[in-house]
């Protein structure tokens, strides 16, 4: 979609941003994306209030077939896999030994192949995990991101959009609850904890419902048709900025931005979507269990308010968050939403009150407490 009347190229704003294609994709033909169509504040009220296709082209895409697949991504996730069945998506995360989050991915099922579609950047080193933990298991993990392409319909219209791709009605998202602290064995279902409906696309690829809209996984040879069907019935072109300002009103932490090495899923409200608390063994389960019978995890992600009198420019990704001059947490990403103003996702420590007096550099910043 970069070629978009229009487009302005994410790189061309940003030569180091992290929302870029992998060299190895650039080199097998993979472009970049659009961080906007000339208008972003439009582009964001058109995704809170009608919807917009997003491209995201730029995420790598793994393919995971082999009868053993399902069992042997059970074992190796956060999540409940051994019952995702065809047609069903939903997220996992890979962890350190230590319950640090290291990959986070989302997950389509279609009968035959499990799909994982992660950061971009993120490729190389979760495929390398899977390839090191293959063994003796009738799996063949590849990356897939040169054949396949992810889109985004986002917005409280995107259901009635895939409609338009001839997709029949995709069910809502269904996401477990948290259990307490020091719940019993068995209370949990034995299932993922995030469900997502699935249904083929008839230009081939997938729809996927999500936490924010519609996802398709389409062959990049498609890519061009289902692009052209959904603007010719009206569904505008939509750049990552309005996507990504959609994201954080909705305090939904991204891996690798809004995270850093010490981050445990607890902190950035990644235990609903992606990790079953009752599944058995995997790696890094212990902390995870650890600190959710404690009911304390040490920090939280929130969202800031920057009064944007200092200065206009953004903090950029791991900016230190200080109080009374001690350095309490770091921003993740920083937006300016069409309504809200400049706002960001930040990880703070615990301790930190919601009516705390927050700086980041010459900036003053306060926790919307919602």
């Amino acid at each position: 979609m970069i070629e978009v009347a229009g487009a302005v190229a994410v790189e061309s704003i940003d030569e180091a941003s992290r929302d870029q294609p992998e060299p190895a994709h650039v080199a097998a033909g993979v472009r970049g994306v659009a961080a906007h169509y000339g208008d972003p504040m439009r582009e964001q009220r058109q995704l809170s209030t009608e919807v917009g296709l997003v491209d995201r082209s730029h995420r790598g895409v793994i393919a995971v077939p082999g009868v053993e697949r399902m069992s042997w991504l059970h074992t190796l996730t956060t999540q409940h896999l051994a019952e995702l069945g065809p047609g069903q998506g939903t997220e996992l995360l890979v962890l350190s030994p230590h319950g640090h989050v290291e990959q986070h991915a989302m997950v389509t099922e279609d009968g035959d192949t499990t799909w994982l579609d992660t950061e971009p950047g993120a490729t190389e080193g979760l495929l390398g995990y899977l390839e090191k933990m293959r063994f003796f298991s009738q799996v063949d993990p590849r990356d897939a991101t040169a054949e396949h392409a992810l889109l985004s319909l986002v917005g409280p219209k995107a259901a009635e959009a895939v409609a338009l791709l001839d997709v029949p009605p995709l069910a809502e998202p269904d996401v477990v609850g948290v259990p307490g602290p020091k719940f019993r064995s068995g209370e949990l279902p034995p299932r993922p904890t995030a469900r997502y409906d699935v249904q083929p696309l008839p230009q081939g690829g997938w729809a996927r419902r999500g936490p924010l809209g519609v996802d398709l996984l389409v062959p990049r040879s498609a890519m061009d048709q289902v692009v052209a069907r959904l603007r010719d019935n009206g569904v505008p072109p939509v750049g990552l900025w309005a996507y990504e300002a959609v994201r954080v009103a909705a305090r939904r932490a991204r891996v690798g931005v809004d995270t850093d090495h010490r981050t445990i899923p607890a902190e950035v409200n990644l235990i609903a979507p992606a990790v079953h608390l009752d599944k058995g063994c995997y790696r890094g389960q212990e902390t995870v269990a650890r600190v959710h019978n404690m009911g304390r995890p040490p920090r939280r992600l929130v969202l800031l308010h920057l009064d944007g009198v200092a200065t206009d420019q953004l903090p950029a990704a791991g900016t230190p968050v200080t109080l009374d001059g001690r350095t309490v947490g770091f921003v993740g990403t920083a937006v300016l939403h069409y309504e809200l103003g400049q706002v960001a996702l930040a990880v703070v420590k615990r301790s930190v009150p919601d009516d705390a007096a927050l700086r980041i550099g010459d900036s003053a910043a306060a926790i919307d407490p919602v």
